[in-house]
């Protein structure tokens, strides 16, 4: 067996929950301001946030609605959601994190299967909440900032000051719920314990040597692992200060960079080529701006030198998904190598497997990259066969990436196994989205699969056979997606053919399309 270590030490094993690794760095600052919503400059203190969350906590605990039991969050990026992850967590309790542009049937399946009791969620998505709650285990709702009917208000869920986290196995309790999409079927719930986010926090904060008072941008949405651990844990738990965004616009996120003097960007591709690219860019002052980490899909060694330049910072990647918490691989401030992931965090071992075969390869040969480490999760929720498939038994996690590490330890991600499409950072199944498709009643085969794209990642691209004489079109397809699936996963195109290529055994032969699109790059 080949395998790659971490190059560098590793961390201690810590004992602290995440809420307690949280305050950890919160304590040490009380008087400083930790947390500002970037549209209205309302902000909290390290102190005020550590109350709301202990005063949470207890309320929670004493209603019984936390300790062992599950809690959604259905919200934007905001201060109060650090207050309701944390408060849950520290009250013993799970929180899965829904994605506030799901709609009401994906909110339906998220509950279920995470069997959650309790959503809390903000005035604008109440709606939502109340349709996706149905038929589902959620009796409660509570709004941040209001109640309304059938309602309670986060206020009403206040109580005594809970001074101590509430009793959890670090290693055997999933304190968060991420839903990650598989390549068949949809969603499924990534068991990540307090040990897992905890250790993944402490094997950043090496690479990334964040300093003290620091000033981060938050967009990326805290309910997606990278904006969970990386921003809200991470920079929150290491003495920075974020500045939140509900959602991406880069007016708006230029302006912040602006009045806050924010010192560094946690990015995904598409906004790196916007930085690198966009005449906006030069109408505001970037000169705090010192340091660029691109996540959530590979970045281009072009791309990723370019923003660097324009900007005058330190441009880099790195690499992770869901099921490792989610960060593997970081390049570490001040040795760059553009193009690449980085180097595996301390404590993280991987290998380089021939996907037929299953041998393991060597330094610059390209196979399946497998992960191991802490911060790989405990499974997937109420899935065994899915757990079975992805972690094999002495703990070693099939990424479905194929990737190369260079005698160095750098790794290159070159292409990806499994079948899932990355659209600006976001995941995509396609099953899901031809489930969808099929169940129109003029369309009878779909396929779906995802066309490189230098902004996107990659685009959706639907490949439709519909009935005899049917006289369906972009926009009947377009339509009929807009209740059942979130927008993201929505195809940029409908492509009618006459057959989608198939095995002998019935499985769509995805090669076959991706190349046909491919193809049609070169010529273009």
């Amino acid at each position: 067996m080949t395998i790659f270590p971490s190059l560098y030490p590793e961390v201690a094993q810590s004992d602290l929950s995440i809420s307690e690794r949280l305050f950890q760095g919160l304590e040490t600052r009380p008087d400083d301001v930790a947390i500002i919503d970037g549209p209205t400059g309302r902000h909290m203190t390290a102190a005020g946030l550590m109350d709301q969350i202990r005063a949470l906590a207890g309320g929670l605990t004493a209603r019984g609605s936390a300790p062992g039991r599950t809690i959604a969050i259905l919200a934007p990026n905001c201060p109060e959601y650090a207050v309701v992850f944390h408060g849950v967590a520290f009250a013993g309790g799970t929180i899965t994190t829904l994605n506030p542009t799901y709609t009401a049937p994906e909110i339906q399946h998220q509950l279920q299967d995470a069997g959650a009791v309790m959503v809390i969620t903000i005035p604008a998505l109440a709606d939502l909440a109340r349709a996706g709650m149905a038929d589902t285990p959620a009796e409660e709702l509570v709004v941040i900032g209001g109640g309304g009917e059938g309602a309670l208000s986060l206020d009403d869920l206040m109580g005594p000051a809970q001074a101590a986290q509430s009793p959890v196995g670090l290693d055997s309790f999933p304190v968060v719920l991420p839903y990650s999409s598989g390549t068949t079927g949809r969603p499924k719930g990534v068991m990540l314990s307090h040990r897992n986010i905890v250790t993944n926090v402490n094997q950043l904060a090496l690479p990334t040597e964040l300093q003290p008072g620091e000033t981060v941008i938050a967009f990326l949405p805290f309910f997606h692992i990278y904006g969970m651990t990386v921003l809200m844990n991470l920079i929150l738990g290491e003495k920075g200060r974020l500045v939140t965004m509900p959602r991406f616009d880069l007016e708006q996120f230029l302006q912040l960079i602006q009045t806050h003097g924010v010192n560094r960007l946690y990015i995904v591709p598409p906004v790196a080529l916007a930085l690198a690219k966009h005449p906006m860019v030069d109408q505001y002052d970037m000169s705090s701006v010192r340091y660029i980490f691109s996540g959530a899909a590979p970045l281009g060694a072009e791309v990723e030198e370019a923003v660097g330049q324009r900007l005058q910072a330190e441009s880099i990647q790195g690499y992770g998904m869901t099921e490792m918490s989610p960060v593997s691989h970081s390049t570490y401030k001040g040795k760059p190598r553009h193009g690449s992931s980085g180097q595996a965090v301390p404590g993280t071992e991987c290998r380089i497997v021939e996907p037929e075969s299953g041998a393991d390869l060597g330094p610059d040969e390209e196979g399946e990259l497998w992960v191991r480490g802490p911060q790989v999760m405990m499974g997937y929720l109420n899935n065994p066969e899915a757990t079975a498939a992805t972690l094999t038994k002495d703990g070693w996690l099939k990424t479905g990436d194929l990737a190369v590490i260079d005698g160095q330890g750098y790794m290159f991600i070159r292409d990806r196994l499994k079948e899932l499409i990355k659209y600006k950072g976001f995941q995509v199944a396609p099953a899901e989205v031809e489930a969808a498709l099929i169940a129109h009643d003029q369309v009878i085969d779909a396929a779906v699969v995802g066309k490189p794209d230098d902004e996107a990642g990659e685009l959706p691209i639907a490949f439709v056979v519909s009935a005899p004489g049917a006289g369906i079109g972009q926009a009947d397809m377009r339509t009929h997606l807009q209740g059942c699936l979130a927008h993201y996963k929505h195809p940029v195109e409908f492509r009618f053919v006459d057959s989608v290529p198939k095995s002998a055994s019935g499985k769509i032969l995805r090669r076959f399309l991706r190349d046909e699109l491919r193809a049609e790059g070169v010529k273009s």
